[in-house]
């Protein structure tokens, strides 16, 4: 039902320029302008029940304006598109769902949550992981005069988007069901797809992204080659996850908190800090293994190092 909608939308005015014929000036004044918004709301209340949601709906606008915009609907922006609105869909109303059940975001606890420097910080923060993320379906859509035919490529970024969606929607709602047990207070997530991979979550927002990069890339390379430089959307997303606001935190958080266990010392051990592997198979590595091919760096450790 979905596609029947978009394949009967008449391309009005395809190939339209607004600013610049990529649309990178008309998306960056929705974004700055939605987080800016949310920022004035949340500083003013200083309140923080909008933050992601800001973000994962920013994604859905820009998807969404770019393919309306450029009028042509093709079938792989329209897959594309629809993919990219899934997920923001998804991610904003589970990051709300959360954040309305815990009642605050702990990132925040450090920070002044008024109309401070530190706090716009992070909305500045927002606006560009959304926009670069973002690169490979604003430019997709804004090729409305070239459309290469769907291939074996395009089908295999849509199975890796949906592989990685999957792992994500349900490594969110394990963790969300564990945290809300009472009998779970003061234990660390190992149960589901937590116990092959410490952050699971993180895996298949990587994996769905890159997916969608190859889907796009048909069009990237074949007919524009210039705009290879939207593989700096899933390369943003999996440098930001692994080495600064995603993994590292947690580790650190994790360390301190469970760190002189010995079960816990030997469940870091036995699962994969990234890619879903059964622990017997993880545990029995190297550890030069771990590190070059899966992730495991020494500073994800750093923690227990200093206990």
């Amino acid at each position: 039902p979905i596609l029947a909608v978009f394949a009967q939308c008449p391309p009005k005015m395809p190939c339209q320029e607004i600013l610049d014929s990529h649309y990178l000036g008309i998306c960056a004044i929705i974004t700055v302008s939605q987080q800016l918004l949310f920022f004035i709301i949340a500083a003013g209340f200083k309140f923080d029940k909008v933050t992601d949601f800001a973000g994962g709906t920013n994604f859905v606008v820009l998807a969404l304006v770019t393919l309306f915009l450029g009028g042509s609907y093709f079938l792989r922006q329209i897959l594309v598109t629809v993919a990219a609105t899934c997920w923001g869909l998804r991610l904003s109303g589970y990051l709300l769902m959360r954040i309305l059940k815990t009642g605050k975001d702990d990132r925040f606890d450090a920070l002044n949550r008024g109309f401070s420097l530190e706090f716009a910080g992070f909305w500045f923060g927002q606006a560009m992981w959304v926009m670069v993320v973002s690169l490979p379906v604003i430019f997709l859509n804004a090729q409305c005069k070239k459309d290469p035919e769907m291939g074996v490529t395009d089908w295999i970024g849509l199975a890796i988007w949906l592989f990685g969606f999957v792992v994500e929607t349900i490594a969110d709602q394990q963790k969300f069901n564990f945290r809300n047990n009472p009998d779970n207070k003061g234990k660390w997530c190992a149960v589901g797809l937590w116990s092959w991979s410490r952050h699971p979550n993180y895996f298949g927002e990587m994996v769905l992204w890159w997916g969608l990069f190859i889907t796009c890339s048909a069009v990237f390379f074949k007919e524009t080659p210039g705009l290879w430089v939207a593989v700096l959307g899933p390369l943003f997303i999996t440098v930001l996850l692994l080495f600064a606001s995603g993994i590292p935190p947690l580790e650190d958080s994790a360390d301190q908190r469970y760190g002189r266990q010995a079960e816990y010392k030997e469940y870091k051990e036995s699962v994969s800090v990234l890619v879903l592997l059964p622990p017997s198979l993880y545990r029995a590595l190297p550890l030069w293994v771990k590190a070059t091919f899966f992730f495991e760096f020494p500073m994800y450790s750093r923690g227990l190092q200093e206990g």
